[in-house]
């Protein structure tokens, strides 16, 4: 039984000494994990950072490609553009040329007449060429050839021949004859469903050089136009959504230079940008009406006038262009918006409408007024599409205001490295200073409790200078060698608990001084972005009370005033309901 008891507390001491061993190799296990975890926490913060810089940098290399790829297809499409098509600008300027050289009276009518036969014979199938013979065929005296010509350019496009034999009558001073083509064109015509060209009579109806018994003609007829129109249901809901694309399609992109910190330290800049061109659109519609409604009308004689008009019936591009025509207004986009291809696509969704052959006549009020470089409208023409379409335009403008208060944020994101908070107006200054120092605090106590020493470097000093007195002991006894390698053993723990020791206080040294520099940083970083988010609050009601002035604007127009001022004629204006 003795020996059975002897052998027990060995047994014990063993497992007591491999479970304190193992206990200690935890402590170590532990202290390491603690010690990874940080650092992955330091590197994800890095590789977020990095991984926005990248994407950053992605999309600012992809908007250049998209520009330069823009820039080579925009000459291509001008390119086939003039290869398909321009042989029609021969025949568009003869146009013209034929009216102003019967005024003058120098250019013999043989000479006119072979230039029109020679284009008529170039030019096979383009509705305008049979127009020029038949108009030479007029100058020279030749009915039979005039009616021959003439019912071949019908038979090619009515519309368009109808529409300009009206403005060459009236150019003529044959008033009957133009009233005739100008029934006819507008016989042709639906107010669903209104050839683009319709804007050419518009321009001529705006001008007042139509004559009065043809204005009275159009007039009654737009006003059947409106009323149909508006009897439609949903026909309101339709104009508001109409004319709010089209001032929307006003917006540019604005000025945020002045917000360097609240674009990279808010995630809510993106919405804060974006209602900040809402607001800016104000002043850029007041302008846009304010200059059409301060240009004076032409004051140059009819003849001069209704060529301008006839230019743009014959210059403007038809039908089979259009294709060739939207790919080079999307790629002027692009070089717009340099290389901002989403952006773009918006942008031409919106312009599509002015490339569509046929439409109806509110939405070629909305095109003349909105878009005159596509829709080739006069000034004359834009104030009077603006005057008569005024009611749409308010509606539709509190519309596009209410929209883009409604997205205003009433918080704001900051967003600091680690800090996440929010704030209205920057007015919590001294709150979120609070909460951003505490962070900083609890983050710093953190990484400072990995800055200590592992188990077995805490016992390094004690066990290594046991361990150096044992070979000290042994060597003086005549273990010699033996002794040597376990005094050297002993204070190599000594010189390593030390070491150890210096390098966490090192540690956290480095600890206190990021963590203090990123006090620093970040203070100074959250005062910035809450300087910017109040200038930025500012700013946005600043611009946004601009819209008060558009409003008012319009509602100084008055259609009946502003027809008056067309011709002599007193016409009322009636806006469909």
């Amino acid at each position: 039984m003795a020996e059975v008891q002897s052998i027990h507390p060995a047994d014990l001491r063993k497992i007591e000494n491999n479970l304190n061993v193992l206990h200690n190799d935890l402590d170590v296990i532990q202290s390491n994990v603690n010690t990874v975890d940080s650092n992955v926490k330091v590197v994800y913060n890095e590789i977020n950072s990095l991984a926005k810089e990248f994407h950053d940098y992605v999309q600012v290399a992809e908007k250049q490609h998209n520009l330069a790829v823009a820039e080579t297809r925009l000459v291509k499409v001008r390119q086939e553009l003039e290869t398909k098509y321009g042989h029609y600008a021969e025949v568009r300027r003869t146009t013209t040329g034929i009216l102003q050289a019967d005024d003058l009276g120098i250019v013999k009518k043989d000479t006119i007449s072979t230039a029109t036969e020679e284009l008529m014979i170039s030019t096979p199938n383009y509705w305008l060429a049979p127009c020029l013979v038949a108009l030479s065929a007029w100058i020279c005296d030749q009915p039979e050839l005039a009616d021959t010509a003439l019912r071949e350019g019908i038979r090619r496009d009515d519309e368009k021949t109808s529409l300009l034999f009206a403005l060459i009558c009236r150019r003529a001073g044959r008033k009957q004859a133009c009233l005739k083509w100008t029934q006819r064109y507008l016989a042709n015509q639906n107010e669903h469903n209104l050839d683009r060209k319709c804007i050419i009579m518009l321009d001529a109806f705006a001008g007042g050089l139509l004559g009065s018994d043809s204005e009275g003609i159009i007039f009654r007829q737009m006003d059947k136009w409106l009323e149909q129109l508006g009897d439609q249901p949903g026909f309101i809901d339709r104009q508001t959504e109409q004319w709010s694309d089209a001032i929307n399609l006003k917006r540019e992109p604005v000025d945020t230079s002045s917000y360097v910190y609240l674009r990279k330290y808010s995630s809510t800049w993106p919405v804060l940008q974006d209602i900040l061109e809402g607001a800016n659109l104000h002043a850029i519609i007041f302008n846009y009406f304010e200059t059409i409604f301060n240009m004076e009308a032409s004051n140059e004689g009819l003849k001069a006038q209704l060529d301008e008009i006839l230019d743009s019936l014959v210059t403007d591009f038809d039908d089979e262009e259009l294709p060739l025509r939207r790919e080079e207004k999307l790629n002027q986009f692009i070089i717009d918006f340099n290389g901002d291809v989403p952006r773009a696509n918006s942008n031409m969704t919106l312009e599509q409408s002015a490339f569509e052959t046929h439409k109806d006549f509110t939405q070629l009020l909305t095109d003349a007024a909105m878009k005159p470089e596509s829709s080739h409208s006069s000034v004359s023409t834009q104030k009077f599409a603006i005057a008569l379409s005024k009611d749409w335009i308010t509606n539709a403008y509190n519309d596009v205001i209410a929209q883009n208060r409604k997205k205003i944020p009433n918080e704001i994101e900051i967003d600091i490295d680690t800090f996440h908070d929010k704030t209205t107006d920057g007015q919590n200054e001294q709150e979120l200073r609070e909460k951003l120092n505490s962070l900083i605090d609890s983050e710093k106590e953190e990484a400072l409790r990995q800055c200590v020493l592992s188990a077995f470097e805490r016992y390094c000093l004690i066990g290594g200078a046991a361990i150096a007195a044992i070979g000290l002991l042994m060597f003086l006894t005549g273990s010699g060698f033996l002794g040597l390698v376990v005094l050297v053993v002993g204070g190599g723990m000594v010189i390593k608990h030390y070491s150890a020791k210096k390098s966490s206080e090192t540690r956290r040294q480095s600890v206190e001084t990021a963590f203090e520099e990123k006090r620093t940083s970040g203070n100074q970083i959250l005062l910035a972005v809450l300087a910017e988010i109040v200038d930025f609050r500012a700013e946005f009601a600043e611009k946004d009370g601009e819209s008060q002035k558009v409003l008012d604007f319009m509602e100084a127009i008055t259609p009946e005033q502003y027809i008056k001022k067309l011709s002599d004629t007193t016409r009322r204006i009636r806006i469909a309901e």
